[in-house]
C-alpha cells in the first residue's frame, strides 16, 4: 500500500513546489534580484559571482550551488549550464531561475535527491549570457517580437559564432598527429571576441569544468558536438554531414539523458522537424562555425551539449509552467545518471561522476596540474586541475589509462567502468623520463 502511494505523494510535493514558484519573465534587474533572493534563501549552499560585464555593462551573474561555496574540492567535479546565449531565445533563462529556486527550495526541504546532488557536485547557473539582447527583445514583447530581434549582442554579434575557430586547427593538426585536446588559442584571440564571449572564454579556463549544457529555443533537440563539418566544401551552407567526436557514444548518451527525461523530446516530432531519439550530430543538422558546445571541447575538459528547448524563441508567460513540467526533472537528470530506460525513479548515480576520477601526484603525494589523461582508443585526451584530481567522463567497459606529465615517467593502469559508482583511478608519477608501466588498478570500486 506505502509503495503505490509513493507516485501520488510525489506528485502532491511537486504540485506544492510549483506552486511556490512564480511563472513570468524576468528583465534584467528582476534576474539579478531573483539571483541574490535565493542566495539570501540558501546562503550555506550558494554563491553569486560575476565572471564579467556585456557591451553594455551589465554583470554575466552566475549562481553557485555547492556544500562549500567558492571552494573546489578535489574529486569534486563541476557542472555549468548557460542561458539565454541569444537574447531573443529566453526559456533557457527562466528555466534556470526556476532550477535555482527548486533546488535551494528542495534542499530546504531536506530532499537526499537535491542535497546529495549539492554534496557531490559543484554547480554553476548562468541564467543569462547576453542580458544587452534579452533587453532588446524583451521591449517588443512576446507576441510582436521578430525572428531576430534580440538575437545577437549589444555590438550585433552573434555569441554562438563567436568564439576561436579551434576546429579548423583541428581538423588540419588530425592530418598531422597534432593535438586533440586543449588546442592554444591564436596569438590576437581576444581582439576577435566580444566582451561577453571573453568573459566566457576566462571563466571556463578558471573552473575545470567536466560537464555542460546550454540553453536555446527554436527547436526541441539536444544537440551534441561537433557543430561544424569536417567538411570544409560545405562550411557556408546549410548541409547535413555528420560529424562525430572522438566520445561520439557518450555523446549520444548525454543527449538522450536529457531527451528521454523531457517531457515529449524524445518523440522526436517536434517543430516540424523530426530528430530520432530527439538528439542530433550539430554537423548533420546543419554545420556551425565558431560555436561554444566545440570550443569547450577543443579547448578545455568539459563535454558540452547544446539543448534546443521550444518552438518558440519567447513563449508566453501562460506557457512558462508547462516548459518548466516538461524539463524539471530533465535538467536535474543531466547531472545524475540513471538506469537504462532513464526511469526517474531508478536514479543510481550521478552522470557527471560517470567514467573514472583520481589524483595524479608525484612521489611525495604533491598534485601535478596539466597531466594528461589519455585512454587508449579514444583519440581525446583530458587534463588534470590546480590540485591534481581529474575526470574523464565515460561509459561502461575496460580501458587502458595513462596519466603523463612533463618530467615524470607516465603510468599506465586498466580499469573497468560500471554502470554506477564512478572507477577511482589515481596514479603517482616518479621523477624522470622513461617508459610507462603496465600495472592493475587497485583503485577501482
Amino acid at each position: 500500500m506505502a509503495r503505490g502511494l509513493r507516485p501520488l505523494a510525489g506528485a502532491l510535493l511537486l504540485l506544492e513546489v510549483a506552486a511556490a514558484l512564480s511563472f513570468v519573465h524576468h528583465r534584467y534587474e528582476e534576474m539579478v534580484q531573483a539571483l541574490f533572493r535565493v542566495q539570501s534563501e540558501c546562503p550555506y549552499v550558494t554563491r553569486v559571482y560575476s565572471i564579467g560585464r556585456s557591451v553594455e555593462g551589465r554583470h554575466l551573474y552566475v549562481l553557485e550551488f555547492s556544500d562549500y561555496p567558492g571552494i573546489h574540492e578535489p574529486l569534486e567535479p563541476e557542472f555549468k549550464y548557460v542561458g539565454n546565449m541569444h537574447g531573443n531565445e529566453v526559456l533557457g533563462r527562466e528555466l534556470l531561475l526556476q532550477l535555482s529556486e527548486f533546488l535551494c527550495e528542495e534542499y530546504r526541504r531536506g530532499s537526499e535527491r537535491v542535497t546529495r546532488l549539492l554534496h557531490d557536485t559543484r554547480i554553476h547557473i548562468m541564467p543569462s549570457m547576453n542580458p544587452d539582447g534579452y533587453e532588446v527583445a524583451a521591449k517588443q514583447g512576446p507576441d510582436s517580437i521578430g525572428y531576430l530581434t534580440g538575437r545577437n549582442n549589444a555590438n550585433g554579434v552573434d555569441l554562438n559564432r563567436n568564439f576561436p575557430d579551434l576546429n579548423t586547427f583541428m581538423y588540419y593538426s588530425g592530418e598531422i598527429s597534432g593535438p586533440n585536446h586543449h588546442i592554444p588559442l591564436p596569438d590576437n584571440w581576444k581582439s576577435q571576441v566580444e566582451p561577453e564571449t571573453l568573459a566566457v572564454i576566462q571563466w571556463i579556463g578558471s573552473y575545470n569544468f567536466v560537464l555542460s549544457a546550454n540553453l536555446h529555443g527554436g527547436a526541441v533537440v539536444a544537440n551534441y558536438p561537433y557543430d561544424k563539418s569536417q567538411d570544409q566544401r560545405f562550411r557556408s551552407h546549410r548541409r547535413t554531414v555528420n560529424t562525430p567526436t572522438p566520445d561520439d557514444k557518450l555523446f549520444q548518451k548525454l543527449a538522450k539523458t536529457y531527451s528521454y527525461a523531457h517531457g515529449w523530446m524524445h518523440r522526436g516530432w517536434n517543430c516540424g522537424d523530426y530528430f530520432a531519439d530527439g538528439i542530433t550530430n550539430g554537423a548533420s543538422w546543419y554545420s556551425l562555425s565558431k560555436g561554444m558546445q566545440d570550443f569547450n571541447y577543443l579547448y578545455t575538459n568539459c563535454f558540452e551539449i547544446t539543448l534546443e528547448l521550444s518552438c518558440n524563441k519567447f513563449p508566453p508567460e501562460k506557457d512558462l509552467e508547462r516548459q518548466w513540467m516538461a524539463n524539471r526533472e530533465a535538467l536535474v537528470a543531466f547531472i545524475e545518471e540513471q538506469r537504462e530506460g532513464l526511469n526517474p525513479a531508478s536514479t543510481v548515480s550521478l552522470q557527471i561522476h560517470q567514467g573514472i576520477k583520481g589524483m595524479v601526484s608525484d612521489e611525495n603525494n604533491n598534485g601535478i596540474a596539466g597531466a594528461v589523461i589519455s585512454v587508449q582508443g579514444i583519440s581525446h585526451d583530458v587534463t588534470s586541475g590546480d590540485m591534481g584530481d581529474y575526470f574523464r567522463l565515460l561509459l561502461p567497459g575496460t580501458y587502458t589509462v595513462t596519466a603523463s606529465a612533463e618530467g615524470y615517467q607516465p603510468q599506465t593502469v586498466t580499469t573497468t567502468v560500471g554502470p554506477a559508482e564512478p572507477s577511482l583511478v589515481s596514479q603517482a608519477l616518479p621523477w624522470g623520463p622513461g617508459a610507462s608501466k603496465e600495472q592493475p588498478n587497485t583503485f577501482g570500486r
